[in-house]
């Protein structure tokens, strides 16, 4: 009981379990965030590109539908498998923090709150991965160690 009682409050005066504990709660919401994109979003737009490619947003006013939602396919799905791996974890995270800010500010910013909330969500977490990168468990990790 006292060692739950230390692991739930992280009163343990090892540093070592505190500092492993992070790193795999830093893994754990890596993978998930980079999976979730994938499978909630990215595998989506790409199996159904030619459906979806119709009515396409073009946020920028110059690319054209099929380009916009290319660029969108390559973040969600090259972008999040790379997150989830750990591999060039800060290009992939900026990648897909811009795909969600343009999803907020232009594509839905005359639409609710409710509806920008999840867009704003994922670019918190991509945010946080462009700049902390992929962590002690990650393929980045690896390489460096290597090199």
């Amino acid at each position: 009981m006292r060692l739950l009682l230390k692991f739930l409050f992280l009163e343990s005066s090892k540093q070592n379990i505190n500092e492993a504990i992070k790193d795999y709660s830093f893994l754990f919401v890596r993978v998930t965030t980079g999976l979730t994109m994938l499978f909630a979003h990215g595998i989506g737009k790409m199996t159904n590109f030619s459906k979806i490619a119709e009515n396409f947003p073009d946020p920028f006013g110059f690319l054209g539908s099929n380009l916009s939602l290319g660029l969108v396919v390559v973040s969600e799905v090259f972008g999040s498998l790379l997150l989830a791996m750990g591999l060039l974890t800060r290009w992939a995270s900026f990648s897909l923090l811009f795909t969600m800010l343009v999803a907020a500010f232009v594509i839905h910013l005359k639409d609710p709150f409710s509806t920008k909330e999840l867009a704003f969500t994922y670019a918190l977490l991509f945010f946080y991965f462009t700049f902390a990168g992929g962590g002690k468990y990650s393929l980045d990790a690896l390489i460096k160690n290597k090199i």
